[in-house]
Parts: structure tokens; C-alpha cells; sequence
């Protein structure tokens, strides 16, 4: 460390063994910082939603109910790759900081709204900077700490994550009753400031100055096309039918801007998203599982709090902890999988044995039926949350050990955006899937009145479904069940892709400091550029050129599999015990 306590890399001597001495003070205040701001990200939708009926009361616009979410929604996803981007380019802790004051910004105007179209607005703003929230973090710990090392703070993100998801709810619903809505949005401001406080005074990364210019053509045509299909998908089968002429004109503008997008990346001079980190086979099918893995477990949060509350008779208040049995599971899985990877520097087991037992969990999901017990769909739930224990980080961490440090940035925020396309459109092809087969057993079981009860079916409340009739509220049951069965028989189907894909996953050594650090990193297939810079620029800004001076960095060296050689500045190894 620094004598000013700040994280440093030392890229002129001392090894693994001196950043193990280094590292353990600043790195876990800034991964505190880090994990305040992922919070953030997650946990504002879980928030928002649960005070959105209270919001719709006091300024009105129930017609663009949907929009609040959905303008949130397309803002992170449209803006994810620009903010990798930019961090790659012009330094990663500038494009941090201004991505947590864009979103308090956001935050705070959003708290400030006086009618639906300007808090529409401000979710947008909000939007854009969260969308460089998850990709800064995950960037961040990628310079900072090695692949090795980093599966040790697995367990970290996946409790993160499942404290949002179980915690936003409840919340949500605390905040709103006791504070007012507004609330809702404010409570982000004290948590960010010290996120921003944190970061500002201790982390402390190289300052970029790239001569080339953003790729506002590839920008542009990467935002039109991301908006187009989170539109379609959206949309399709519910606003509009997937057939209309609405969908149909958004789904050739996205695919047009995204073939043009392709085109521009290979003519631009500093591309949004390199195509070359494709070449690596490793971040292709890390790609891949991370979409098929959003497709799943969105899928998954959306209707499982469904069925335990319409066929189980769940309290809806809790929602948050109806998944509780998947959300441990995946936290516990998630922790093993990273220490595991940390001690043996073996990774590839984890996708094939994730996939497996993805695959297992949504088809037993997918047997569930009137007559299913808690107990025995928390056991299924809990399968499926350790397959995607196995998945969740590693994905991240496979994807960020297959390029050169100077594409963690578009690395990071390309693994992000794929994901969270999948969710988009796991979301919308199971629940088209879910809501027609609803209403075919509504209509088979209780004719006409079934079908008129089917249009509102995700607008029962355990009351309103004790106020039907026998008949029609046993045919809804009966409904909801054959609809989850369809949807997750359909995960299940589509979850055996990522297990395919796992098949071809190359175990690469991770880069980074462990029991087999050096002969990792003297592995052919671990060379690379030394491109990267020190964490420290004031205290070590002239470590790689002292290098280069005294021999010992071999700036041309040729990367197999993107993984580069000069990463010994991220990961605490001298340039020599690289190369």
C-alpha cells in the first residue's frame, strides 16, 4: 500500500508476496464502496416497484405505469457498453464517479417529481448512470484484484445480490408506509455519498489521456438497436401483439442498427465494442451462459413469487422471502465456487456442473403443481439457485481473464449487457408463454367468466382470489400451475444450451497471485502485451517504464486467449515473473 494508504500496484518488484501485505486495508474499504454502489443499482427497482402503487396515486398517469421501469430499464442497458468504454479510454475512476452522480442526480430529481412524465424523465437520467454502476464495479475489481484472487470475493456480489432482491421489498414497503414515496428515491443520496466519499479519497487508478475519439456513430446505432429490442420485448404480447405492425417496425430497426453497429466496429478507430475480444473462445461462450443465465433467473423471480402466492397462498407483503431458499443457495455455491477457484486456479468445472444443475432445477420447477408443498418447491428452488451459484461470478471472471486489460472495461460492460438482454428476454418469451397457457386453461375449465378473470390474472391479490367463485378461482389455480409448468419446462429447454456451451469452455490459467501463480503465468498460453498501468499513478507512475528500461517487460509478446502478460500491474506480479 502506499504511504498515503491508497491502493497501489507495484509493477517493479516485490511479487505476490508484497501485494499480499498491501492489499488487505484499501482494497476492502474500496470493495466496500464498490458493493455500496452494486447495492444501489439493485436494489432501486426492487424499491421503486413495491412503492409504485403509492406513486400512482399521488400524481396520477396509471397509463404510464410502465414506463417508469421501462425508461430505467433502457437507459442502463442502452448506456452499459458506452461507460465500459469510456473507463477503458479515459480512466475507470472517473467514469465511476460520474456514473454515481449521474444516478444521485437522477435519484434526487426523481424524488422531486411532480407528475408521471417528469419522474418518467428522471428514471431515465437515473437509468444512465446505473448503467455504469455494475459496469464500474465489476471493472474496478478487475484491475484491482487478480482472476486467482477475485473468486474469493464471489460470495461478496451473490450476498448483494440476494440482500436486494429479499430486502428490497420489504424496504420498499417499510419506506414508503413510514416516509412517503419519495423516500423511495431519496434514500439513495446518503448511501451514494459515501460510495463517492469512499472511492474518491482511496482508490486510486492510472489517469488516461486516449487520443482517439468515442465511436458516436457506433454509439448511436448500439443505442437504437438496444431500444428497439428491450422495446419488442417489452411490449410484445402485451401492449401491442407480437404480429402488429408496431413490433414487427421495432424489431427490423433494432436488427438494422445492430448490423450496421457491426459494420461501424470494424471501421472505427476506438469501437465501442472491440470485435476482437470475440476471438476468444472463452469470453464467446462466457457471453452466451451469462445471456442464457439472465434469461433464467429473471424468469424465475418473476414467476416463482407468483405460484407461492396464488397456488401456495404465500403472503405477497414478504415477497422477498418466498425466494429465499434459491437466493442462500446461490449465495453458499457462489462462495465455495470462488474459494475453490482461488485455491486450485480451476475453473471449468463450474460451468458444466452449473448447467446441470440449472437445467435440474427448472425442470423440477417445472413438475410443480396445486398440490406442491413449500417444502418441496423450496428444494427445487434451491437447485436451481446453486446451479446458478456456479455461473454468476464465474461468468464475470472467465470473461475478464480472456482479454487485455485495456478491454476490462468493454469486457465487463459487454458480460453486464448480455445478461441483461437475456432477462429481457427471458422475461418476455416466458411470460407470452405463461399468459397464453393461463388463459387456454381459463377458458377450458371455466369458459367465458375464466377468460375475463385470465386478462387481470397478474393483477390478483390473494383477496380478490377468495372473492371468485369456486369454480373459476380452483380453474385459476389449476391455470397459474400449467402456466409455470410451461414457462420453466421452457428454461429448462433453453438452459441446456449453456450446458453445451460449457462443454467448450478452455481452462486458461487465471492470471493473478495463488499456489500456482507462476507457473500460470509462465504458461504460453498466458503471455500477452504489458499494456497495463499501475494503480497508483503518484507512488509507482514510472514502475513500467523503469521496467522497460531494465529489460524485464517484453512489450511484444503476443496474447493466446486476450490474456495479457502486462496484467502483473493489476495483479501485483513484476513484469519479469510475467514473461
Amino acid at each position: 500500500m502506499a504511504e498515503n494508504g491508497t491502493v497501489a500496484v507495484d509493477t517493479g518488484g516485490g511479487g505476490a508476496a508484497a501485494i499480499k501485505e498491501r492489499q488487505p486495508r484499501s482494497v476492502r474499504v474500496v470493495l466496500m464502496a464498490l458493493m455500496i454502489a452494486m447495492l444501489l443499482a439493485m436494489l432501486d427497482n426492487m424499491i421503486v416497484g413495491t412503492a409504485m402503487p403509492t406513486i400512482v396515486g399521488d400524481l396520477g398517469g396509471l397509463e404510464h405505469l410502465s414506463w417508469v421501469v421501462t425508461a430505467y430499464t433502457l437507459a442502463t442497458a442502452a448506456s452499459t457498453p458506452i461507460w465500459g468504454k469510456v473507463g477503458d479510454m479515459y480512466g475507470r475512476k472517473g467514469a465511476f464517479l460520474t456514473s454515481i452522480v449521474i444516478f444521485l442526480i437522477g435519484s434526487g430529481l426523481s424524488g422531486m417529481a411532480q407528475d408521471m412524465n417528469q419522474l418518467i424523465a428522471f428514471r431515465a437520467i437515473q437509468g444512465l448512470g446505473a448503467g455504469g454502476l455494475m459496469v464500474g464495479v465489476m471493472a474496478i475489481i478487475g484491475d484491482l484484484i487478480p482472476p486467482r484472487e477475485r473468486g474469493k470475493y464471489q460470495g461478496m456480489m451473490a450476498g448483494v445480490m440476494a440482500l436486494a432482491m429479499i430486502g428490497g421489498p420489504l424496504v420498499g414497503g417499510a419506506i414508503t408506509d413510514n416516509w412517503g414515496w419519495r423516500w423511495s428515491f431519496y434514500i439513495n443520496l446518503p448511501l451514494g455519498l459515501v460510495a463517492l466519499a469512499m472511492v474518491t479519497a482511496v482508490l486510486h487508478l492510472p489517469k488516461k489521456r486516449s487520443k482517439g475519439k468515442i465511436d458516436y456513430l457506433g454509439a448511436a446505432l448500439l443505442t437504437v438497436g438496444i431500444t428497439s429490442i428491450v422495446l419488442v420485448t417489452t411490449w410484445g404480447g402485451s401492449q401491442y401483439a407480437w404480429g402488429s405492425a408496431v413490433i414487427m417496425e421495432l424489431a427490423a430497426i433494432g436488427v438494422a442498427s445492430l448490423v450496421g453497429f457491426l459494420f461501424v466496429q470494424t471501421k472505427a478507430a476506438e469501437p465501442i465494442l472491440p470485435l476482437h475480444i470475440f476471438r476468444s473462445r472463452n469470453f464467446t461462450v462466457m457471453s452466451l451462459i451469462g445471456f442464457i443465465t439472465g434469461f433464467v433467473m429473471f424468469g424465475a423471480v418473476l414467476f416463482l413469487p407468483l405460484y407461492q402466492q396464488t397456488v401456495q397462498g404465500a403472503n405477497a407483503t414478504n415477497s422477498g422471502l418466498l425466494l429465499l431458499p434459491m437466493l442462500l443457495s446461490m449465495m453458499v455455491v457462489s462462495l465455495v465456487a470462488g474459494r475453490v477457484t482461488t485455491n486450485t486456479g480451476k475453473y471449468k468445472v463450474f460451468p458444466l456442473v452449473g448447467s446441470v444443475l440449472m437445467v435440474a432445477g427448472l425442470f423440477l420447477l417445472a413438475q410443480m403443481d396445486t398440490e406442491t408443498t413449500r417444502l418441496t418447491s423450496g428444494l427445487y428452488m434451491a437447485v436451481l439457485g446453486a446451479g446458478m451459484g456456479c455461473l454468476m461470478q464465474i461468468t464475470m471472471l472467465v470473461a475478464q481473464n480472456s482479454v487485455e486489460m485495456k478491454d476490462m472495461g468493454v469486457a465487463s460492460s459487454s458480460t453486464t449487457l448480455f445478461r441483461t438482454l437475456g432477462s429481457s428476454f427471458g422475461v418476455a418469451i416466458m411470460g407470452a408463454l405463461f399468459n397464453n397457457r393461463v388463459q387456454d386453461v381459463m377458458a377450458e375449465r371455466a369458459g367465458a367468466m375464466g377468460g375475463k378473470v385470465a386478462e387481470h390474472s397478474t393483477q390478483l391479490t390473494a383477496e380478490g382470489l377468495a372473492k371468485l367463485p369456486d369454480v373459476v378461482r380452483d380453474a385459476y389455480l389449476h391455470a397459474v400451475s400449467a402456466g409455470t409448468h410451461s414457462a420453466f419446462l421452457l428454461g429448462s429447454v433453453i438452459a441446456i444450451l449453456a450446458l453445451i456451451a460449457a462443454v467448450f469452455v478452455k481452462e486458461v490459467p487465471l492470471r493473478g497471485a495463488g499456489p500456482a501463480a507462476k507457473e500460470a503465468s509462465s504458461s504460453p498460453e498466458a503471455a500477452g502485451p504489458a499494456d497495463a498501468q499501475p494503480v497508483d499513478m503518484a507512488k509507482a507512475g514510472t514502475a513500467t517504464a523503469d521496467a522497460a528500461e531494465n529489460g524485464t517487460a517484453k512489450a511484444d509478446a503476443k496474447p493466446v486467449e486476450g490474456v495479457a502478460a502486462g496484467d502483473a500491474a493489476a495483479d501485483g506480479r513484476t513484469v519479469s515473473e510475467t514473461v
